[in-house]
């Protein structure tokens, strides 16, 4: 697969989803009257780009890997640094229009605007794909379990019903692996329908090295059953608007919450690093998706606009929850904290972003086998 099959689904991917996230912040800035001089794509030199009637330049640059909305006085979308000298720059009209002078929660809601455009997003795809093309409601049937399994030492027994893992209720027979894996503890709660009886077994998952449906290296938790559809037939429903709103919310949750827990994990020292990937490895999903269709790459645009807008609410300085942690911190206090305190933290912040950086990219370049 040649490079450029990569670079053009990762670049488009990108420029949607940073396109939705950064225009979360701009539509909260225009509604609270905030003039805005940038909404750029990307980092660097501009590459074009044109003005609107009230005076913002929309560009695309030459760095596709991000984006920004700058303010009018401001150095960014949420510096507050300076505030004295930038405020005398401007006449008692044009300073109404500075970010650093709106409210408090106008401030919160301009800077969270961007990962709520992002979740947005990804629910608006998720509604479509139900609607339009359909959700899988197959029930998953048992249909051989391996000799001395974790499965078999639990009692499964071949024609269970699964109909739920850890507490997830199961409806689909694709949601039976995605439950297993996505879970980090150690042993796995199994609830099946045998002979119209439900049963929970428990059992303890071995780990295996496997592919994905990609060829990637990735760790799998199996616990030695092979599933099936009931009857042999695939039940794929198109759902009424209100229902695939409804599944949307879910499938945006469910991503958040597990994402949250393998951090979690990850900070307790029992995930597993060699999952976290950085933008080659977002290239090298996107153009792999893309060759299985629009549906497919649609819906990874889904997962990572999801995954943009939840790592950026993390409490980072330098992200949107940085920012928003400060603002928590100058409600409690009645101010914002002083320039040297908000600079270190920004130092802090700067240090962890490019430790991630740089480790994610190392985990990338291993993935393709450079190292």
């Amino acid at each position: 697969m040649g490079a450029i099959n990569y670079i053009i689904p990762f670049i488009l991917l990108i420029t949607i989803v940073v396109f939705i996230h950064e225009y979360g912040h701009y539509y909260f800035a225009k509604r609270y009257g905030v003039a805005i001089t940038d909404f750029s794509i990307g980092f660097g030199k501009e590459i074009f780009g044109f003005n609107d009637k009230n005076g913002t330049r929309w560009k695309f640059c030459f760095i596709p890997l991000g984006g920004y909305v700058k303010f009018s006085g401001d150095r960014n979308v949420f510096s507050q640094s300076e505030q004295e000298k930038i405020l005398k720059k401007y006449n008692q009209n044009d300073r109404k229009k500075l970010f650093l002078t709106k409210p408090l929660y106008q401030r919160a809601l301009i800077v969270a605007g961007g990962p709520l455009a992002n979740f947005l997003l990804a629910i608006f795809i998720f509604t479509c794909v139900y609607m339009f093309v359909g959700k899988d409601f197959t029930p998953a049937k048992i249909e051989e379990v391996s000799i001395n399994s974790p499965a078999e030492k639990a009692g499964l027994q071949k024609n269970d019903i699964i109909i739920g893992v850890n507490n997830n209720k199961i409806e689909s027979i694709l949601e039976v692996s995605m439950f297993i894996n996505s879970d980090n503890n150690e042993k796995i709660n199994i609830k099946v329908l045998r002979n119209q009886n439900e049963l929970n077994f428990e059992t303890t998952p071995s780990i295996i090295n496997s592919k994905d449906a990609f060829g990637n290296d990735i760790k799998k938790k199996i616990i030695g059953i092979k599933i099936g559809p009931v009857n042999d037939q695939f039940k794929k429903q198109k759902l009424g608007p209100t229902k695939a709103f409804f599944y949307s919310l879910k499938e945006t949750w469910f991503v958040s919450k597990t994402t949250i827990k393998f951090i979690g994990s990850l900070i307790q020292g029992k995930g597993d690093t060699s999952q976290l990937g950085g933008p080659i490895k977002i290239a090298k999903i996107s153009g792999q998706v893309a060759e299985f269709g629009f549906l497919a790459f649609i819906s990874t645009v889904a997962y990572i606009s999801i995954s943009l807008g939840l790592v950026n609410l993390f409490p980072i300085p330098l992200l949107d929850g940085g920012h928003l942690m400060f603002y928590l911190f100058e409600k409690i206090l009645g101010r914002p904290l002083k320039q040297k305190t908000q600079e270190g933290f920004f130092r802090i912040g700067l240090f962890l972003l490019m430790f991630l950086m740089v480790f994610t990219t190392f985990n990338d370049l291993k993935d393709w086998g450079l190292f």
